[in-house]
């Protein structure tokens, strides 16, 4: 692969871009999605290639107002490269303004379902795990740490990411999809994160069940009956219920209610 070498201009150009793609979210629409987000993270990009040529700025901005979506990390890497080929398209002209958006759509789909399942499945619930069980002990250190593990490890992949982006253009991604290790890192992010899915059920979902049944002189609470059996079935069975309701079109806050509605109702006749 062919490596840049950059010049003062492109560090100070990269440095804006990486600061402005933080702003991925951006005026989001159902319309175009990421595209002002996209259009505002190139614009230092596009302003040091094109100069006062006041067309080709137009026409570079008009490109990339439309519709983008993708996840927050390969956002700055589809950025860089589009950085990089914006400068061929202008200094060689090897490169055309449909070729640009051409290669921005077709990056948008794997790119997305690789990092949300990295990202999104994987480490956010880690991160969720870790801090949602410090902060039920009541220690401080779970938000930040949760900023920590998933909002801090988002900008150090922005940054990487957008500089690959730009440094090896379009033979970066060829070799990377060619070697497979995009599709070994995909399907070992998407185990462990259901592996996380199941850890978090099972330690932070509770069905305090303490109905208590009479017989004789002997009482037996059925939770602990049931627990006994099989250690965490209501906890796992509330969640399949709950998964089999939202598949069904129920909505998250009816959930909510309805939850708090059987607890307080269950709670009265000593149920729970």
């Amino acid at each position: 692969m062919e490596k840049r070498q950059y010049t003062q201009e492109e560090k100070k150009v990269l440095k804006s871009m990486f600061i402005r793609s933080h702003l991925t979210f951006l005026s989001f629409n159902m319309t175009k999605m990421e595209a002002n987000g996209f259009t505002a993270t190139m614009q230092p990009a596009i302003e040091s290639i094109y100069g006062n040529d006041e067309e080709a700025k137009k026409e570079a901005y008009a490109r990339h107002q439309n519709f983008f979506n993708t996840h927050a990390v390969p956002f700055a890497f589809i950025a860089g490269l589009a950085y990089a080929m914006e400068k061929e398209h202008k200094e060689k002209g090897s490169i055309d303004g449909q070729m640009i958006e051409s290669i921005k759509a077709a990056l948008m789909g794997p790119t997305a379902g690789m990092f949300d399942s990295m990202f999104f499945n994987c480490l956010r619930i880690i991160a969720a795990g870790i801090a949602i069980g410090l902060c039920s002990q009541g220690n401080f250190l779970g938000v930040p740490i949760f900023i920590l593990l998933y909002g801090v490890t988002q900008s150090i992949g922005k940054y990487i990411f957008l500089h690959l982006g730009y440094t090896y253009g379009t033979s970066f991604i060829d070799q990377i999809f060619s070697s497979g290790l995009m599709t070994t890192l995909t399907k070992s992010a998407s185990v462990l994160g259901l592996m996380m899915v199941g850890a978090m059920t099972a330690t932070t979902v509770n069905v305090p069940l303490n109905w208590t049944i009479n017989i004789g002189q002997t009482s037996v609470i059925v939770g602990d009956v049931v627990n006994s059996i099989f250690p965490g079935i209501l906890s796992i069975g509330l969640l399949f219920l709950l998964m089999s309701l939202i598949r069904k079109g129920k909505r998250p806050i009816q959930l909510i209610v309805g939850i708090f509605a059987v607890a307080m109702i269950g709670a009265l006749v000593g149920i729970f």
